[in-house]
């Protein structure tokens, strides 16, 4: 199992437009490695919206985020233990030492790290991220990046997420360096 994660978004690991949750380059990065391994991909963001009945604003807005990381944790253990696939997760899910400890058990967390500007392009437009719904969004960005690049730094693989490189590109460049890791390859 292979679970890549981004900073916001929901995706492999990185901050929003970073990890590859996907909807931007990030989250399309994780779509085709699917395809190229031949495993279903996740969106442990989607399945939470679907089990709540609720999109992700308005799990903060009425339950707050402690209720949301306690159903993220849920899903996120669920989605592990029921097959090989690429599960893309928002950027706060690495940050949580639980399922930081599920996600090393299960398989192998791959983050994909681009820089402040990079992320600020791909979510400034973006009503959808709720930790970015400040007076400043982009400072609140660059705080949670800045609070949160240690904890990443745990992942198991790292990618510079060059924001000029083509999906195939960035999927096969996740592959690769999975592949250079056969420490990793053979605990997943």
């Amino acid at each position: 199992l292979i679970l890549m994660f981004f900073a916001f978004p929901a995706f492999l690991l990185g901050l929003p437009p970073s990890p590859v949750p996907l909807c931007l380059l990030p989250f399309s990065v994780l779509l085709r490695l699917s395809s190229i391994l031949d495993v279903p991909f996740n969106d442990a963001d989607i399945e939470i919206e679907r089990a709540a009945k609720l999109s992700i604003p308005e799990i903060f807005e009425c339950h707050g985020e402690k209720f949301f990381r306690d159903k993220e944790d849920q899903v996120i253990k669920r989605l592990l233990k029921e097959r090989p696939c690429v599960l893309a997760t928002g950027g706060g899910a690495f940050v949580n030492t639980k399922i930081r400890t599920t996600i090393k058990h299960y398989g192998v967390s791959v983050w994909l790290n681009a820089d402040i500007e990079t992320l600020w392009n791909r979510v400034k437009h973006k009503r959808s991220r709720p930790l970015l719904r400040t007076d400043n969004p982009r400072q609140t960005l660059t705080n949670i990046y800045t609070d949160r690049i240690e904890t990443y730094s745990l992942a198991d693989v790292t990618i510079e997420s060059l924001g000029k490189s083509s999906l195939e590109e960035m999927a096969n460049l996740v592959i690769k360096s999975l592949l250079d890791r056969n420490d990793l390859i053979e605990r997943a």
